[in-house]
C-alpha cells in the first residue's frame, strides 16, 4: 500500500537580492494511521517544509505525492481543491470566524467541498463534536470559549472532511501546560481509535516524543528520520 504523504529530493530557494537554499533533498514518507513530529530549531525551514507539503507553496523542486498523486505542474484551483478534501490543518492561531457559531465554524471546509447536503454536513459536524467531547460548545460563538476549547474546535474542523492527512503548526504554541496535553490527547485518539494520519510541526519536545516517530531537522536538512 503507498504512503499517505511522499516527499523525494525537495529543495527550496528564497531568491531574493541573492538566492538562498533553505531546503536541502527532503525525503521521507508517511504511512496511514502514523502520528510523525518534526523538531527543529526556529529557521531550520520546518515550517517551509511543511507549507510545501501542505500544497500552499509550489516554488520548489522535487517531487510531493499525497495519497499516491503528484503533485507537481498542477493548477492552483486543482491544488485547493485538494487541499480541501485530502488534508486538515489545524494551526497555533485557530483562525475560528466570531460571526459564526461553533458548528457553522466546523462546517465551512465541508461546504466548500459541496460533497454533502447542508442538513448531512451539520449532522456530521455534530458527531465530530462528540468525538471531542465539545458537543455542548455547538451554538456558541468562537470569541466566548477558551484557548484550549478553541482549538479543540479547529481539530473537529480539520477532520470534517475526513482527511487523508492531518498537517498541524505549532499547534500547541499558544496553550498552557494542560490544555497542551488536552491537544495531545486528542490527536493520540484521533490515530489510534480512529487512525487519522498526523504531521505535527512543533517547539515542544515533550510532545514530540511522545508521537511515533520524530523527523529532526538542522539547517535545512533532516538529521534523523
Amino acid at each position: 500500500m503507498p504512503p499517505i504523504l511522499e516527499a523525494r529530493n525537495i529543495n527550496k530557494s528564497f531568491r531574493e537580492a541573492i538566492t538562498v537554499q533553505v531546503l536541502f533533498d527532503i525525503s521521507f514518507s508517511i504511512e496511514k494511521g502514523e502520528f510523525v513530529s518534526i523538531i527543529g530549531k526556529s529557521g531550520c525551514g520546518k515550517s517551509t517544509l511543511l507549507y510545501i507539503l501542505s500544497t500552499m507553496d509550489t516554488d520548489y523542486t522535487g517531487e510531493l505525492l499525497i495519497d499516491n498523486m503528484p503533485m507537481h505542474n498542477r493548477k492552483e484551483k486543482e491544488l485547493a481543491s485538494i487541499r480541501n478534501e485530502k488534508i486538515g490543518f489545524v494551526f497555533q492561531f485557530h483562525y475560528l470566524l466570531n460571526e459564526f457559531t461553533v458548528l457553522k465554524n466546523i462546517m465551512l471546509p465541508a461546504l466548500k467541498l459541496n460533497k454533502y447536503t447542508q442538513n448531512e454536513i451539520a449532522q456530521r459536524a455534530l458527531l465530530k463534536l462528540k468525538m471531542l467531547g465539545i458537543e455542548h460548545l455547538a451554538d456558541k460563538k468562537p470569541n466566548r470559549l477558551s484557548g484550549g476549547e478553541k482549538q479543540r474546535v479547529a481539530i473537529a474542523r480539520s477532520i470534517i472532511n475526513d482527511p487523508s492527512i492531518i498537517m498541524c503548526d505549532e499547534p500547541t504554541g499558544n496553550l498552557d501546560n494542560k490544555s497542551s496535553q488536552m491537544v495531545f490527547d486528542i490527536f493520540q485518539q484521533l490515530s489510534v481509535e480512529f487512525h487519522h494520519t498526523l504531521l505535527v510541526v512543533t517547539h515542544d519536545m515533550g510532545f514530540a516524543h511522545n508521537t511515533q516517530r520524530v523527523i529532526e531537522m538542522e539547517d535545512g536538512k533532516i538529521v534523523k528520520l
